[in-house]
């Protein structure tokens, strides 16, 4: 009785652990909070930014700049953002002005640059306004200024964590289960010593 009394809680310990990190990782994927960052008046490469990078990180994903420069701003089809390619026809290319013109009027890759692809005007969007290309400059330099780079988004941050908790819990279970093991013998080594 008492050894089934001691499954019934181990296979209600197997269970609970497992559901409690699926509802963990279920609940951080479902927060979409913006990680906190300057408003538009913070300093950018020259001076002020020219718009809100918290609005220009959204519009970069919804605008589908992400397609091409990587949800990171690692790149892809076109140049990495973070940190920005340096193209040798380019003296700064986090130049808000340079930026702006950039993502207004689209550009012509040019010999040395490593890229074929054109990028072109407003990246495909007609819809964006100059507002919101200012936003999306402010955000390409805002990034740029992050020490180490694009902090991750907060889908491949949930990710992560998740997999690192699901290790750990595998690595103390394997732990636990050898210890187990080595209690038992060494319980069984007492019982036959108490015998003799």
């Amino acid at each position: 009785m008492t050894l089934l009394r001691g499954v019934k809680r181990s296979a209600l310990i197997g269970i609970a652990v497992p559901v409690l990190v699926i509802l963990t990782a279920i609940s951080t994927l479902a927060e979409t909070s913006p990680s906190p960052s300057a408003s538009g008046g913070a300093s950018g490469a020259r001076g002020a930014l020219p718009g809100d990078p918290t609005a220009g990180g959204t519009l970069f994903s919804q605008a589908g700049c992400a397609t091409c420069h990587g949800a990171a701003l690692t790149g892809g089809i076109g140049p990495a953002l973070n940190p920005i390619v340096k193209f040798s026809s380019v003296p700064n290319p986090l130049d808000q002005t340079y930026l702006i013109q950039t993502i207004t009027n689209g550009r012509t890759p040019q010999a040395g640059d490593g890229y074929t692809t054109p990028m072109p005007a407003k990246g495909g969007d007609s819809a964006l306004t100059d507002q919101n290309i200012r936003d999306l400059a402010a955000f390409i330099i805002q990034q740029n200024q992050i020490p180490g780079g694009a902090p991750l988004p907060a889908g491949e941050l949930a990710k992560l964590t998740i997999i690192w908790v699901l290790i750990g819990i595998g690595a103390m279970s394997v732990i636990t289960y050898l210890l187990a093991q080595y209690n038992m013998r060494w319980i069984a080594r007492r019982a036959a010593a108490r015998n003799k």
